[in-house]
């Protein structure tokens, strides 16, 4: 069945969130880095300005053992340490099957 990581930056005041980074720098990284571990594919959200979160991302693996593997592999450092570089609030990720 397939899998997905459901990232989301919950918005709280003060937050800092730099979209234009997150689409240009970070998202690429992503796929960069997680492509060649089973990430089949990636797409980043920017919900409205009520909006309970500041983004969501939707990376989708072949399955769950894929992209748990994919997760913990070392290739995903530079994945999670980059979120400093657009954010200070702090990501949510929610393993989903696809239904």
């Amino acid at each position: 069945m397939t899998a997905a990581l459901m990232v989301t930056y919950p918005a709280s005041a003060g937050a800092r969130f730099d979209h234009d980074y997150y689409r240009d720098t970070h998202l690429p990284l992503v796929q960069d880095a997680l492509s060649p571990l089973g990430l089949t594919s990636a797409v980043a959200l920017r919900p409205g300005a009520d909006a309970p979160h500041l983004a969501v991302a939707i990376l989708n693996f072949a399955d769950a053992a894929t992209r748990d593997a994919a997760l913990g592999a070392p290739e995903a450092g530079p994945v999670f340490a980059d979120i400093a570089n657009f954010t200070d609030a702090a990501p949510v990720a929610i393993p989903c099957d696809v239904i």
